[in-house]
């Protein structure tokens, strides 16, 4: 609940500080003195949107506090407006958002203003009020159908990925299996195009190697009838360093060291001739190295710059279109999936559409026992069900109240009701009727009594009386029949002088409250038959 306002520089308000209480407490005041001003000061502080033009003519800033209470804590809620258009929220001094203000609040505080019954107009909110109504019951089954709907919704989203993906491949399946085709024809290995190369080159060089590896061999070997070649020579020298190897290690190394490199050269120049004999030029192998190679370079512009990143792709193909073979099976798992988990949420749904009906029956009858209570005596509501094309995480309900407030008309959707004083009425029945189950401690209602008068004054102001015992309510009115019920009595003042005007909240005691009620009865012409009325207004709201 509410405990205290603190207001300073809010439109005509320059100072107030207003501490409020348990049951029904009544603001009233003079037209145009600042009354639903003090209700648009509490709504910024819940997290209303903020205008610079709250500001206090002359005043850089525009502060409201509000003491109050919630599940047992004490929190205190600031709320700044600056003329540079700064926004500063505050919840026990710490900064928060407006957003995260506004989730603090929203359990907080019911702000029912002269023109919110528009909230009840819209169809939308009339299946919030029936499950509101019947919360202990319906919740259970609202959450067990949340999360069926999950169940059924992912099913769903994964089998329309599966479809759209399957859509998208099968456009590329021909294109892929082309592409695989491709790389499994050309048989590639890793290595290959570097050893093609190399084999390329030697055929292009043929001659001139074969030439070179020739004049090599001869110079070692003298195979064409010199008289003197490498070989011979080395081996010529061997002789005479046996000789004399016996005298020193250093020869006996010379020696060995020398044999070596004879049978070293002896070895070469075969090799060398077996390299010689091999190299013949093949311009058929030339052509078919050279076609392999081009056949390589054209799939690295296709498919990556190597064969290892080709063959790589191709095992991306291979994923791809095996995926494409088992999606088939996967399709049939995933329709499996979404038709028993549609199954179970339509089950759950029929379950809860079930109870919200029977809930319906009970919210109509109480309703229609709150409208005989507020002056409706032939009214019949009635609530109409319909399904919606798809599911949500509520169910496939979809309701809308309908009423006739007279005797022999039809039925009507709420929103064709006319009277502004008719809705504030019907809506009070909502508030009273859903109050038993509503968790909100504090409701303000902003002039609700707006278009009635007399009898059906009165009657409003029993229920709010009624409805105060298990909420604090903070009304704003003009008319004395629902002031005389204030636990807690408010009078909202407008004084002036040459430079400004100043609107204040006075705390009235029962002698106050009955010259305020006199004035509403009776205006400024105050006289002792007004404040006998207003004693016997007071008198018949307590003993009622």
């Amino acid at each position: 609940m509410i405990s205290h306002i603190s207001i300073k520089d809010f439109a005509v308000i320059k100072n107030a500080e207003v501490d409020f209480y348990d049951g029904l407490n009544i603001i009233t005041g003079e037209t145009g003195a600042g009354k639903s001003v003090l209700i648009e000061a509490v709504s910024l502080a819940l997290g209303s949107r903020a205008d610079t033009t709250f500001i206090r003519t002359g005043q850089d800033k525009a502060i409201v506090q509000l003491a109050c209470a919630k599940d047992g804590e004490d929190y205190v809620i600031t709320r700044e407006l600056s003329a540079a258009g700064k926004n500063l929220c505050k919840i026990n001094g710490e900064m928060v958002t407006v957003a995260q203000l506004k989730d603090f609040c929203k359990d907080l505080v019911d702000v029912h203003g002269q023109y919110d019954h528009q909230s009840l107009l819209d169809p939308e909110n009339h299946l919030r009020l029936i499950d509101a109504f019947g919360k202990k019951s319906i919740q259970p089954l609202k959450d067990s159908v949340s999360v069926s709907y999950e169940k059924y919704s992912e099913a769903k989203r994964s089998l329309d990925s599966l479809l759209a993906a399957e859509r998208e491949d099968a456009r590329q399946r021909d294109f892929m299996q082309y592409e695989h085709d491709e790389i499994q024809k050309a048989a590639l290995t890793p290595g290959e195009d570097t050893a093609l190369s190399e084999r390329v080159n030697i055929l292009q060089n043929s001659e001139k190697i074969y030439e070179s590896l020739a004049g090599v061999y001869e110079a070692l070997s003298g195979s064409s009838g010199e008289s003197y070649n490498a070989t011979d020579l080395v081996g010529g020298s061997l002789e005479p360093i046996r000789q004399i190897s016996q005298y020193s290690e250093d020869l006996a190394g010379i020696e060995k060291r020398l044999g070596e490199t004879f049978y070293e050269l002896q070895d070469l120049a075969e090799e060398i001739r077996t390299a010689r004999d091999n190299i013949v030029f093949d311009p058929q192998e030339l052509n078919d190295s050279l076609a392999r190679l081009d056949l390589i370079d054209s799939l690295k512009t296709k498919y990556g710059s190597s064969i290892e990143e080709i063959l790589d792709y191709d095992e991306t193909l291979v994923e791809k279109l095996g995926f494409l073979e088992d999606s088939e099976e996967k399709k049939k798992e995933l329709t499996e999936e979404v038709r028993k988990t549609e199954a179970d949420l339509l089950e759950r749904s029929e379950e809860l559409s079930s109870l919200r009906k029977k809930t319906a029956e009970a919210l109509s009858a109480k309703m229609q026992e709150e409208l005989a209570g507020l002056n409706f005596e032939n009214a019949v509501l009635s609530i109409d069900f319909s399904r919606k094309n798809e599911y949500s995480i509520e169910g496939f309900d979809k309701v809308e109240f309908m009423i006739s407030t007279n005797r022999g008309e039809e039925l009507k959707p709420l929103a064709k009701i006319a009277s502004g004083g008719e809705m504030s009425r019907i809506m009070l029945a909502f508030k009273k009727t859903a109050g038993e189950n509503d968790s909100i401690p504090t409701m303000i209602f902003d002039e609700i009594d707006s278009g009635i008068s007399g009898v059906t004054a009165s009657i409003v102001g029993r229920n709010l009386l009624e409805l105060s015992s298990d909420h604090q309510i903070i009304c704003i009115t003009h008319l004395p029949q629902i002031a005389a019920f204030g636990q807690t009595n408010y009078r909202i003042s407008k004084s002036s002088d040459d430079s400004a005007t100043y609107t204040s909240v006075d705390l009235l005691d029962e002698e106050e409250k009955v010259l305020e009620i006199a004035r509403l009865t009776g205006g400024m012409n105050i006289t002792e038959k007004t404040l006998e009325n207003a004693r016997e207004l007071i008198e018949g709201a307590i003993t009622k």
